[in-house]
């Protein structure tokens, strides 16, 4: 049917468009069922808010900046065994985030470690929770550009306003005196107040040599380790490597 045009505006200026999507099924579907107003009424309220709260994930997802759009169910968990199922599972209920704790996820390359970093965050996202995904190098050069042009106090916010902020590849390289400093602030003001999953090729306690300030890093992992998750990812065979797509030659 054609949806009156006086109407359209009208749910338009009361932020309801999105009652156009599904008025015409639903009036079919009453017709048919015979629904009542109430029914009708409470279909439509229903459809609306199941739509603004799709926009609000898709908008969640957008800011976090993931990779790519990983999630738990699409992990194979069969491929590593050793890896503790029921930990993720009950990390992925995000009650780590209500309690300000981190998560810290190290083991050698190809293991799966970002796979489970950004499906823990996809599902923080559904969840309600702001979350910014960021490479460690991309990170760090963002802070050390907004030095030059004094917006590093500005900049720095990016890293400090989510509920979960993910740091991945930490410690592939040594880190310089600012890089050093940048890390350390996001740590100490991200402490007991918000949560961090770091990935890392290294164990913690190889951290601290990456640093020029040993005092420093000793600071920054007290922090982090007494108050963190440790899933430890031992090697094997390659998970990304698995997942490359196979050519038959």
């Amino acid at each position: 049917m054609n949806i009156d045009h006086h109407l359209a505006n009208q749910l338009k200026t009361l932020r309801l468009g999105g009652f156009l999507e599904t008025m015409e099924l639903r009036l079919t579907q009453a017709r048919e069922e015979d629904y009542d107003h109430l029914t009708f009424l409470q279909l439509m309220v229903q459809d609306e808010i199941e739509r603004r709260e799709a926009k609000k994930l898709a908008q969640r997802l957008s800011r976090a900046s993931f990779e790519e759009q990983k999630t738990l169910e699409a992990f194979d968990f069969s491929f590593n065994p050793k890896i503790k199922r029921a930990l993720i599972t009950n990390l992925a209920t995000c009650s780590f985030i209500e309690r300000k704790e981190h998560i810290l996820i190290y083991g050698p390359a190809g293991v799966g470690k970002t796979h489970l970093a950004q499906a823990i965050g996809h599902e923080a996202c559904r969840r309600g929770y702001d979350v910014l995904f960021a490479k460690s190098v991309k990170m760090l050069r963002s802070l050390h550009a907004a030095r030059a042009d004094q917006s590093w106090e500005k900049r720095i916010k990016k890293f400090l306003r989510p509920d979960l902020l993910i740091i991945d590849d930490f410690g592939l390289t040594a880190l310089t005196p600012p890089q050093a400093e940048d890390f350390y602030e996001i740590v100490t003001e991200r402490h007991l107040t918000s949560s961090m999953i770091i990935n890392s090729n290294r164990p913690p306690q190889d951290w601290i040599p990456l640093f020029p300030d040993p005092v420093m890093a000793n600071s920054a992992l007290d922090r982090l380790a007494h108050h963190a998750h440790h899933i430890i990812i031992e090697g094997g065979d390659s998970y990304r490597k698995k997942l490359r797509p196979m050519y038959s030659t």
